[in-house]
Parts: C-alpha cells; structure tokens; sequence
C-alpha cells in the first residue's frame, strides 16, 4: 500500500508542475509560453507565484518521502505506522495546495506540519 501511495504523491507532484504553468500561461498567453522566452514576461501573479511556492516547498520533502517510502519497501518494514506516515503525508500534501493558493497562513502551516509528520513517521520506521 505504501507504494501506492507513493505514486499517487507522485500524481500530485506532476498536478503541481502543471498547475502554476496553466495559472502562468494565463497571465502570459500561448504565445508567449511556446516561444523562446528570450524576453521577461509579464510580472507573476499572485495565485500563480503561490502555486510556483508550493511546488517547491513540495519538491523539499518529495525526495526524503520517496527514499523513505523505497527504504520501508525493501526491508520489509511496512507497518501501521509507515501506512499512517504515507496517508498522512499524501493527504496534508493535498490539502497544503488549495490553502497556499488561497493565501490562508496558519492552517496552511499547521497543514504543512501534518505531512512532516507523516514523513517523520516513515522515518522512524527506517531507523528503529
């Protein structure tokens, strides 16, 4: 099931490439994106810089998810534990996007500790 879940996060990991491009392609049309963009653009918005922000506040945690889930794979230590530390990672991740766009601080924060303590939790599994 952890594998799983590993790949439904990576589901979410190509949603965050795309979103921020559609928001950016919105604001600088197609001409634009599908040219060499060999000039500055118009300037980021605000959805689209937060939904660029969340990408990579994702992409900071994605390749120690991914370790750790491929770790607990292989030494056969999937447990409750590393289920609930994939669940609880996958699900605040997707939550964490909407809040970040919508701008809402501390809940998105509280959000974002969610999922590193689901990372935490596979992490554990990993070293103990």
């Amino acid at each position: 099931m952890e594998l799983h879940l590993l790949g439904w996060t990576l589901i979410l990991a190509v949603v965050q490439i795309l979103l921020p491009a559609m928001w950016r392609n919105r604001e600088t049309g197609v001409e634009y994106n599908t040219g060499p963009r060999d000039k500055e653009g118009p300037p980021m918005g605000k959805v689209t810089g937060r939904l660029f922000r969340a990408q990579r506040n994702l992409f900071e945690t994605l390749p120690l998810f991914i370790a750790a889930v491929l770790i607990v794979h292989i030494t056969h230590q999937e447990g409750a534990m590393t289920l609930w530390g994939c669940w609880l990672y996958l699900l605040a991740r997707i939550v964490y996007v909407p809040l970040y766009a919508l701008g809402i601080p501390w809940v998105r924060s509280l959000v974002y500790m969610v999922s590193m303590f689901g990372l935490l939790l596979l992490l554990l599994a990993v070293v103990f």
